[in-house]
C-alpha cells in the first residue's frame, strides 16, 4: 500500500469511528500501519503548531506554559466537556471565538480533531485522566505527532510497555512525559553527582507523600460507583474512553476525583512518583523489581473500588551493572503513615519525621536527602556537604523548562528528557506498586519476562484487555 492509499484508509477509518463513537474492526495494520508517520519538519523559523487534548484543571496549566514559551502556536482544543466550568478558562484565551478572530478549533472527540485537522498539527499535549492517555497517545504517534503525555504515562504497565515499544520503533518522533522536575535542578544535579561517582553505593530509599488526598475522609466507607445527574455537554462515552468497565457519570469521578479510584486514577504513586523518584530510578538504573511488598495498608476499601487510606510498599531491586548494589525503595502515603530520617533527632529527642514529599538516599558512606519536583539533594550530615563541598561538580543552571525542552526537541534543537524509554519504565514501577496497594501481600515479578508469577488476578491486571470498540490502539 503506498502512501496515500494508506493515508486515505486512514483518513476514512478516523471518520468512521468519530460519527459512530467507537472503533471499527478494521485490522490495526489499517489504523496504524506498520510505523508510525514521519513528522512533518518543522522549520527553524517556524513555531510548533500545538494540538491539546485535556484543557482544564492541570492540562490549563500546562497550555499556558507551553504557550508562554513563545515556541508554538495552540491550534486545537479538545476536551470532552467544554461546557464545563473547568474547561471555560482555556477557551477563552486560546480558542477561536466565531468573530473574525484567530483561534484554536475545539472538539470533544480527539478522533474527530484529528480527521479534521490532522495536517495542521505537528504536536499533541495529552492532560486527560490516567484512564485515557493511551489511546489518543497512540494515535497521535501514528500520525506522525510528537505527544507530551501528563503523568503517570500510562494506566497500566501493558500500556506503558506499547506506548515505549511505539516510540522505539519511530525514534523520529519526540516523546516527553510531563514530570516538570525532569527539566530541573535535581536533574541536572543527579545527573552531574551520578556521572562523578558521588551517589553510589545506594542500598535503601525512602520515598514520601503525606499530604491529604481526595478519597480520604470517604474512600474507605464506599461500597458501589455512585451516580449523580450528568451536566449538559459532557460526552461521558468518551470520557471513559477503552477502560475495562463503564460507570454512570458521578462527580465523584469528574471532573476531579478520578484519581481516586482504581480503575480510572493512579493514586498516590501516580500523582507524586513521577516528581520524587524520578531520577533515583533513572541515574540507579532501577528498571523493574524483583518483587513488590505491601508493609501496610490503612483504611482498605472492601470493595476494592479506592485506593487505601494509607501505605507502605517496598520495592526490592536486584544489583546492576556498573557495580550498582540491591537497592530497596520504601513509598510512604497516608497522613499518619510519615516515616523518620534515619540518625536524626527532634530537640526532645525523637526521630526526626519526614513531613514534606520528598526522598532519602541511603548510601555506604552518605545520606542525600530531596524533596520533590525540581528540589536539588542536600548531603547529609551538614559536617559531610562542607567538607564534600568544595570538589561538587559545577552546575549548569541556565536551562530550558520541561515544556521548552519538549518544544525546541520537536525544531531538532534539543533532545527530550523524559521520553518514553526513560518515563515508560518509571511509570511501569508505580503501576507495580498500585497492584501491592491493592491486593496486599508480596508479588514477585519476573523480570525477563515482566510478569507477575505468584498472583493470578495481579498478573491479569498488568494488561487487562479495553472496552469492545477500542481494541485497535492495542492491536500495534
Amino acid at each position: 500500500m503506498n502512501r496515500s492509499t494508506h493515508s486515505s484508509s486512514r483518513r476514512s477509518f478516523l471518520k468512521k469511528s468519530a460519527l459512530f463513537g467507537g472503533l471499527s474492526i478494521l485490522p490495526s495494520s489499517l489504523v496504524f500501519g506498520a510505523n508510525a508517520r514521519s513528522p512533518k519538519a518543522i522549520s527553524p523559523n517556524d513555531k510548533v503548531k500545538l494540538a491539546v487534548v485535556g484543557i482544564g484543571n492541570q492540562g490549563f496549566q500546562d497550555l499556558k506554559l507551553m504557550a508562554d514559551s513563545g515556541l508554538c502556536d495552540i491550534v486545537a482544543l479538545c476536551d470532552v466537556d467544554l461546557k464545563g466550568k473547568h474547561t471555560q478558562a482555556a477557551q477563552q484565551r486560546y480558542a477561536s471565538q466565531g468573530n473574525g478572530t484567530q483561534g484554536a478549533r475545539c472538539f470533544t472527540d480527539f478522533r474527530k480533531m484529528f480527521d479534521t485537522m490532522a495536517d495542521d498539527i505537528d504536536a499533541v499535549l495529552i492532560a486527560t485522566p490516567d484512564h485515557s492517555h493511551f489511546a489518543v497517545t497512540m494515535l497521535a504517534m501514528s500520525l506522525g505527532k510528537h505527544v507530551f503525555v501528563e503523568k503517570p504515562l500510562a494506566h497500566t504497565f501493558g500500556q506503558c510497555e506499547r506506548l515505549i515499544e511505539m516510540a522505539a520503533k519511530n525514534p523520529q518522533l519526540v516523546t516527553q512525559m510531563g514530570n516538570q522536575g525532569h527539566s530541573g535542578a535535581n536533574y541536572f544535579q543527579f545527573k552531574a553527582w551520578s556521572e562523578a561517582g558521588l551517589i553510589k553505593d545506594i542500598t535503601r530509599i525512602t520515598a514520601h507523600m503525606n499530604r491529604k488526598r481526595r478519597w480520604h475522609g470517604w474512600g474507605e466507607k464506599t461500597t458501589a460507583y455512585p451516580k449523580t445527574t450528568m451536566p449538559e455537554g459532557l460526552d461521558w462515552d468518551q470520557w471513559i474512553d477503552s477502560a475495562p468497565h463503564t460507570h454512570p457519570f458521578s462527580n465523584k469521578l469528574h471532573p476531579q476525583e478520578w484519581r481516586s479510584w482504581f480503575d480510572y486514577g493512579s493514586g498516590c504513586f501516580g500523582d507524586w512518583g513521577p516528581h520524587i523518584l524520578d531520577t533515583c530510578h533513572r541515574f540507579l538504573q532501577l528498571g523493574l523489581p524483583e518483587t513488590i511488598k505491601a508493609v501496610r495498608r490503612d483504611g482498605v476499601n472492601a470493595a476494592g473500588l479506592i485506593y487505601p487510606q494509607a501505605s507502605t510498599i517496598r520495592f526490592s531491586f536486584p544489583e546492576r551493572g556498573d557495580g550498582l548494589p540491591a537497592c530497596d525503595v520504601d513509598w510512604y502515603d497516608g497522613v499518619n503513615n510519615v516515616p523518620q530520617l534515619e540518625g536524626a533527632f527532634t530537640s526532645n529527642g525523637k526521630a526526626k519525621p519526614l513531613t514534606s514529599p520528598g526522598k532519602v538516599l541511603y548510601g555506604k558512606d552518605i545520606v542525600f536527602q530531596g524533596g520533590s519536583h525540581a528540589s536539588p539533594l542536600r548531603i547529609l550530615p551538614r559536617e559531610k556537604y562542607i567538607e564534600m563541598h568544595p570538589t561538587l561538580p559545577k552546575l549548569q543552571l541556565k536551562n530550558s523548562n520541561h515544556y521548552a525542552n519538549f518544544l525546541l526537541a520537536c525544531m531538532g534543537k534539543e533532545k527530550a528528557r523524559s521520553p518514553f524509554s526513560v518515563a515508560g519504565p518509571l511509570t511501569q514501577v508505580f503501576t507495580l506498586g498500585i497492584l501491592a496497594q491493592r491486593f496486599g501481600g508480596e508479588l514477585q515479578f519476573d523480570r525477563k519476562q515482566k510478569t507477575i508469577i505468584n498472583n493470578d488476578t495481579a498478573k491479569a491486571l498488568l494488561d487487562p484487555a479495553p472496552r469492545e470498540g477500542w481494541e485497535s490502539y492495542y492491536q500495534v
